[in-house]
């Protein structure tokens, strides 16, 4: 089946550049690239120019900044494969990316799909290692140990089960797992599908992907969010970031965690107060 492979971008033209030479060396015979501009202001526009013109199967659309979920609903709008597949600007992968993750669409085995196979693209990065350590997940991978088969983030999905629903209904940071509520199912592992994804790499970077982090869905609504605004206070930071050093043996989580949690402090003031949920 033919594949379209949608990608929202948002400043980040030098991950866009990366991660479109990654997609140009893929096995897969058959797809096309859209990549929708989500409101850029760093000349992403200008990159996306050149690569119009120098890529046959390549298209762009901007938009006004709204969100990853609403420049995904765009991308897909005018995609014409039969299976679209959901990337990020800050992925590079294996040749055989595509053709693993659609192989059990191909296969008519099942509707959607997603890959444990994702690997930390920048691991020589002491923030990015930190980012691990913050998760729990396990070095050098983007997941923890035992992740489940089944998860609510698609990487690929079938169009037509994608148009049943309308797609994803924009709303921020995990405003992805909506299609898999609105499906009621979750996307299927892709075995061998390997990709590579960038944790952030400056404390800048680290306080910009938190705060947008704090903008999230809480459970337990208005109580779950005011517990998080108290985990996120500096002096229970600095306890958590002084046990988890000491615990990994590196000594610079501490600021990390101090940057971190200030970036959650501030997205959810910022939630609380705007209700701004868009990156």
């Amino acid at each position: 089946m033919k594949l379209s492979v949608v990608i929202p971008t948002y400043n980040e033209k030098i991950e866009l550049e990366e991660c479109i030479e990654s997609l140009g060396a893929q096995t897969y015979p058959d797809f096309e690239i859209i990549v929708v501009d989500d409101g850029s202001t760093d000349g992403t526009s200008t990159i996306l120019k050149n690569l119009k013109i120098s890529l046959p199967n390549f298209t762009y659309y901007d938009e006004k900044h709204g969100g990853a979920g609403m420049a995904r609903n765009l991308g897909a709008k005018h995609a014409k494969g039969h299976i679209l597949v959901f990337v990020d600007a800050d992925m590079t992968f294996d040749k055989k990316f595509l053709e693993k993750l659609t192989d059990p669409i191909n296969k008519k085995l099942v509707l959607g799909t997603f890959s444990k196979e994702e690997y930390v693209a920048n691991w020589e990065n002491i923030w990015a290692i930190c980012w691990n350590i913050n998760e729990g997940w396990e070095p050098k991978r983007r997941h923890p140990k035992n992740f489940p088969d089944r998860e609510p983030v698609f990487r690929a999905i079938l169009k037509s089960e994608f148009d049943k629903v309308g797609g994803f209904t924009p709303g921020g940071y995990d405003d992805d797992w909506s299609l898999s509520q609105k499906l009621g199912y979750q996307a299927e592992n892709a075995p061998g599908a390997i990709f590579y994804h960038k944790n952030p790499s400056t404390l800048i970077e680290v306080f910009n992907q938190a705060q947008w982090i704090g903008k999230r869905r809480y459970k337990f609504g208005l109580i779950g969010l005011f517990i998080a605004l108290i985990r996120s206070t500096l002096p229970i930071s600095i306890l958590i970031g002084l046990y988890k050093s000491v615990k990994s043996k590196k000594l610079n989580f501490l600021i990390f965690k101090i940057v971190y949690d200030l970036g959650i402090f501030f997205g959810i003031l910022n939630l609380l107060f705007f209700g701004n949920k868009t990156k």
